[in-house]
């Protein structure tokens, strides 16, 4: 079994005041920068190609390959745009990331803006996080104060501004053209690709777009190399990752491990399900991927075999649910939480995420119908491929998942006239009715803590 973990990017969270350029220097912070600016801009595209690192945001997309889709320089400007803005439920990497070493990021954010020619960067930070909000734009200015931002970076003639922005809290804007919307200042909307942000992104101009903890591990590859960065993980799924334990775990938090660990071995070092109760189910990649079951435990969790497992990898939010709890009821507040997000741009998703809440609610409630189950499974079909952006198609995965794999608990809920299960159990603090946000915080994981391990 392995037990070893991989702590790059959490290698001193708990060093004291770790968010400071100090330690960050202490430890041999921005080394990768003074390295990456004596290379020519193309090698650094390929050594990140080479090296496997594939985004870190959801999607899984090739890094390399999406800084390679600018085109060729016409003498206008470029932009690097930073997706802080998370706001999957279950998902707490990139907010302990920022709060407990941004630096990293800053220097992910001069090298990849180095690399792809691009000589103003943005970082759009959830707007409810002021603390982290906060941390981001000091870390910032200690860097323009050493001289790793700003005019003339490192004495290379090279320039850079940084921009940190806060959202206003929509969770359309985790999209990407949607999030390019709201820092023009517009309402947060996805945008009709083609064009791509590649092409037309940020006021028209060529855009790459990455998550945190994407940009935060280029530093390494550049100080590690290409070979040293694909000896962890899977061939096709290389490198490290930060795993999101939440919910029924006995320690809950961070652990940054290779991509192909199970969660089985996850589990171990977590101290496993809290007492005295056994796994029912689990997301692997946050509350927009489909669910899976204690059979699932020896999954490797890397893009390729979590997608073959029927599922998909996300934001490795793997969120914990024991045997106290209701599949029905979570579903139910994940399919809220889908409905009350929705921008509406969209027929399909914004119809379509409103049903689905109303029939789940029914069923909850014990006034459903058999047919109720076909229904919800229509809906699903109808929005599955048919929206506008990936927050439709999220918002149907826990829905036919948990269908398939516990009918037999939504048939009980309409036969037996409500849910069976006692909400007090499966909470991870005092239950009270009235209790609804922390109701729907205990059953989607987000109560959990987000100590780094």
């Amino acid at each position: 079994m392995m037990v070893t973990l991989t702590p790059v990017l959490s290698a001193h969270w708990d060093a004291d005041a770790s968010w400071s350029m100090a330690t960050y220097e202490a430890n041999g912070g921005y080394t990768g920068l003074r390295t990456a600016v004596a290379m020519d801009p193309a090698a650094i595209v390929s050594a990140v190609k080479d090296s496997g690192l594939r985004g870190r945001g959801g999607a899984g997309f090739p890094t390399g390959l999406k800084w390679s889709f600018l085109p060729a320089p016409d003498g206008g400007p470029r932009y690097l745009v930073v997706n802080a803005d998370e706001s999957e439920p279950g998902t707490c990497k990139d907010i302990p990331l920022m709060m407990a070493d941004p630096h990293a990021l800053i220097e992910g954010i001069a090298i990849t803006s180095f690399a792809i020619g691009c000589h103003h960067a943005f970082v759009y930070v959830r707007g409810e996080v002021l603390h982290v909000y906060r941390r981001v734009l000091r870390a910032v200015e200690e860097a323009y104060a050493k001289g790793y931002l700003g005019s003339d970076v490192l004495g290379t003639g090279y320039d850079l501004e940084v921009t940190v922005h806060a959202g206003a809290g929509a969770y359309i804007c985790g999209e990407e053209t949607a999030l390019l919307d709201s820092l023009e200042g517009r309402r947060g909307q996805p945008r009709l690709k083609p064009p791509f942000p590649a092409v037309a992104g940020l006021y028209a101009r060529p855009t790459v777009v990455n998550n945190v903890e994407s940009i935060a591990s280029v530093p390494s590859i550049i100080t590690g190399g290409v070979d040293w960065y694909r000896s962890m993980g899977t061939e096709r799924s290389a490198g490290f990752g930060l795993f999101s334990l939440s919910g029924h775990v006995q320690r809950p938090g961070q652990y940054e491990a290779p991509l192909g660990i199970t969660l089985r071995e996850l589990l171990a070092m977590a101290g496993g399900v809290r007492a005295g109760h056994e796994l029912k189910f689990w997301t692997p990649g946050g509350s927009s991927t489909p669910l899976f079951t204690a059979d699932h435990l020896d999954v490797a969790l890397d893009y390729e075999s979590v997608g073959a497992a029927g599922s998909m990898l996300g934001t490795r939010a793997l969120q914990i649910f024991d045997d106290t709890t209701c599949v029905v009821r979570a579903i139910t507040r994940w399919a809220e939480f889908y409905a009350h997000e929705s921008c509406g741009k969209c027929t399909p998703c914004r119809e379509g995420t409103y049903w689905m809440k109303q029939i789940l609610a029914r069923i909850e409630h014990g006034q459903g119908t058999m047919e109720d189950l076909d229904t919800l499974l229509d809906v699903c079909d109808n929005i599955l491929g048919r929206a506008f952006c990936a927050l439709g198609d999220g918002a149907t995965s826990t829905v036919t998942s948990g269908i398939a794999l516990f009918r037999a608990e939504f048939e009980a809920h309409i036969t037996g006239g409500g849910c069976p299960f006692d909400p007090a159990a499966a909470a991870l603090f005092e239950y009270t009715p009235r209790n609804r946000r922390a109701d729907v915080h205990a059953l989607s994981g987000v109560a959990a803590g987000t100590v780094g391990a």
